[in-house]
């Protein structure tokens, strides 16, 4: 996290900063410049002419000296009231490329500057930056200042802070739309470590903070997840009698909800309404689809009903937000409530608004609905996209119709729908589920075949499976498979029972890895799990590993199960090793 300037609590101190406006300046127009007016004024009608040529014959440069005998192209007079006439960027350089490698022409700075500017204008960031280098010549600050600008906007943030930084070293200090322009597209980029540099160079140069300043410094707090301190300088620049843009409340209103900080939210509404900035529709989305995601969809749906009681009318994504996160808690009824109530307002559901169903249709179990609904979703002409057999593969094989799902699978190859990995293991959860393990292991080898990265997904069913049919040769085969390809095992495929089996399987090492990544991880074992572990570690001699797996029981807070005057040998040896061990320590 990027740390902010001791220059920010300047800003935060400042009873009253001068919030300027700068309006857009136009590009100077420098091949009409003063230089030019003494020069003679070519006929209008060559002009029209040579650009007519340009614009409509393909090969004009085979052509052009012939057609116009009597026309000199190096008068640079002429050459700039083709380009001014012409008006296509593109077209300038290649009339102007074509002069310099066919007569070694060299234009003077007003034709460079006319051509440069014009591509600036066009957003063409990249010709320019081409131009640039292949003319070098250096444009005035106005031309400077636009270039920079249209750097950011292009996404070019690396070359705009070259060109940026250049400008600075420059008596001339930029103007506070390029500052701000900068800072935006370093806000856009996620580059918080250069906000913050560039605010420090603001105010060392005394460079006036204007609101859209304001809003690049909340949003930048807002990245780093220091919310607080976003909400700290909004609450000051209303102090001050400035109220920033509606992104920096939306962005905040996004950070708190994360942070579960409901009360805050509501605040920043009221603010919001007390300032005249009225929450849209995306405000309310954002806040209802994150409350969805945090599990929250009781707040989410009484915020819903609340927007519309307020006179805003939901659109299509909002509804499908709110449908999907019903589903979710399966909350079916008022689901289906809102689809009919979305139909009755003349909302037709896209192709998201059915999978949503779809979801909660397989969610409660109802099979056959959902064949209705995915038919009429097909009726309705929606093309079948990966989601929509996602859902219908995942939920069929979840609910024992895995031959269908197959079928469906199948068919994903002769519509040119590409499989991900979410495809592939529904498929093996569904074959696992019915026993049919050679498909699964089938299945895991085509998702690698097709260059796909398998995950814990992938493995834990058939890990499960061939554990329970004590292939345990098997299981260690695929335990090494995952470390080869690096799967994270997570807690789908991590079971104490295979740890356990394993071992007893004489994997020894294996189940050491496993039980080691589960408290690692945070996954807790269960007790029997421990006192299993060290039987086997016992009876194979590996005392050293059983102090460490002991130590670690202890650590979680589980106690021996039985009476010390009952415990087994095995475990009496471990208990007196760590116990002597610890004693060694203080002695």
């Amino acid at each position: 996290m990027a740390r902010t300037p001791s220059s920010f609590t300047q800003l935060l101190r400042r009873p009253s900063p001068k919030i300027i406006q700068n309006p857009k300046q136009p590009v100077r127009n420098i091949g009409c410049s003063n230089d030019s007016e003494d020069k003679p004024q070519h006929s209008s009608e060559i002009v029209k002419e040579i650009c007519v040529t340009i614009r409509s014959k393909p090969r004009w440069e085979t052509t052009l000296l012939s057609d116009f005998p009597g026309v000199s192209f190096l008068d640079s007079s002429l050459l700039n009231q083709v380009l001014l006439h012409q008006n296509n960027s593109l077209l300038s350089i290649r009339l102007l490329y074509w002069l310099c490698s066919t007569f070694g022409y060299s234009p003077d700075q007003s034709t460079c500057s006319l051509i440069f500017n014009s591509l600036v204008e066009d957003k063409a960031a990249n010709a320019a930056k081409s131009f640039l280098d292949f003319m070098k010549f250096i444009p005035d600050t106005v031309g400077l200042e636009s270039y920079v600008r249209c750097l950011c906007e292009s996404g070019m943030i690396e070359d705009a802070r070259q060109v940026f930084d250049e400008m600075k070293k420059t008596v001339v200090c930029p103007s506070l739309e390029t500052w701000n322009c900068v800072l935006q597209a370093s806000v856009k980029e996620g580059y918080t470590d250069t906000v913050w540099v560039l605010y420090g160079e603001m105010m060392e140069l005394g460079v006036d903070v204007d609101v859209h300043t304001v809003d690049c410094l909340i949003q930048a707090f807002c990245l780093e997840k220091n919310v607080s301190k976003g909400y700290e300088l909004l609450r000051q620049m209303l102090g001050v009698g400035y109220v920033p843009h509606k992104v920096s409340f939306d962005k905040l209103i996004f950070e708190f909800i994360l942070d579960k900080k409901y009360s805050r939210v509501s605040a920043l509404l009221h603010i919001m309404i007390a300032k005249g900035i009225n929450p849209d529709l995306y405000t309310y989305q954002q806040i209802i689809h994150t409350l969805c995601l945090k599990r929250m969809q009781r707040e989410g749906l009484r915020i819903f009903n609340d927007l519309k009681d307020r006179g805003y009318a939901p659109d299509k994504i909002m509804y499908t937000t709110m449908i999907h996160g019903l589903c979710k808690i399966k909350w079916f009824g008022e689901a289906r409530k809102l689809w009919f109530e979305m139909i009755q307002k003349g909302i037709i559901p896209n192709e998201y608004t059915y999978n949503s169903l779809l979801y909660g249709y397989f969610k409660i179990g109802d099979v056959e609905n959902a064949l209705n609904l995915y038919e009429e979703m097909q009726d309705k002409g929606y093309r079948e996209t990966l989601i929509a057999y996602n859902t219908m593969i995942g939920g069929l094989c979840s609910h024992g119709r895995t031959t269908l799902a197959f079928e469906l699978f199948n068919r994903m190859s002769r519509e040119n729908v590409s499989k991900d990995v979410v495809t592939y293991n529904s498929m093996i959860r569904g074959f696992c589920k019915e026993g049919k393990l050679a498909e699964g292991l089938n299945l895991l080898g085509e998702l690698v075949d097709h260059g796909l990265q398998p995950s814990a997904a992938s493995y834990g069913p058939l890990i499960e499976k061939l554990y329970e049919m004590k292939r345990i040769d098997e299981v260690q085969n695929l335990w090494s498979e995952m470390q080869e390809k690096n799967v994270e095992p997570a807690s789908v495929c991590i079971n104490d029972d295979v740890i356990i089996g394993l071992s007893n399987g004489g994997y020894v090492a294996a189940g050491i890895y496993w039980l080691a990544y589960m408290i690692k991880n945070r996954f807790i074992p269960r007790q029997t799990t421990f006192e299993n572990f060290l039987g086997v570690l016992s009876q194979r001699d590996r005392l050293d590993v059983g102090l460490i797996a002991m130590g670690h029981m202890f650590k979680i807070g589980y106690i021996p199960s039985f009476r010390l005057d009952a415990m087994p040998l095995v475990y009496k040896k471990f208990l007196l090793n760590w116990v002597s061990s610890r004693a060694a320590k203080y002695t």
